[in-house]
């Protein structure tokens, strides 16, 4: 079950990345980055709309993104440091836990397992 929601949330973060303006094609930077790269930002924006389960508009201010207004901003960018230092762990460089790794579609994870399933069923 893992397995699955980790090849359905990349599959949306390569969805989402395709339509992501190429380098080059006049795109104006993003403004107000302390975390995140300039090429980073659409498809880790897409990843946390899955992961979350939530709009742009819960962290951001309604057209103007930049504006640190939203507390849930800096939460977001003290979660992003968390989980790079987490994956920072692993020698092998390779990405082993996402924001949907708890989250899994809540803005706030569950605590707790779901109940387990009577047996036989």
């Amino acid at each position: 079950m893992r397995f699955l929601a980790t090849i359905l949330l990349l599959a949306g973060v390569a969805i989402y990345a395709q339509d992501a303006p190429k380098k080059g094609g006049g795109q104006v930077p993003h403004k107000n980055l302390k975390i995140l790269k300039d090429d980073d930002i659409r498809p880790m924006m897409g990843a946390f709309r899955v992961a979350l389960g939530q709009q742009c508009t819960f962290c951001h201010v309604q057209g103007d993104f930049a504006d640190d207004s939203n507390p849930k901003k800096e939460i977001a960018r003290k979660m992003i440091k968390m989980v790079n230092d987490d994956n920072a762990i692993f020698p092998d460089g390779k990405v082993h836990i996402t924001c949907y790794t708890c989250h899994r579609g809540k803005n706030i994870p569950e605590m707790v397992p779901p109940p387990a399933a009577p047996a036989g069923q």
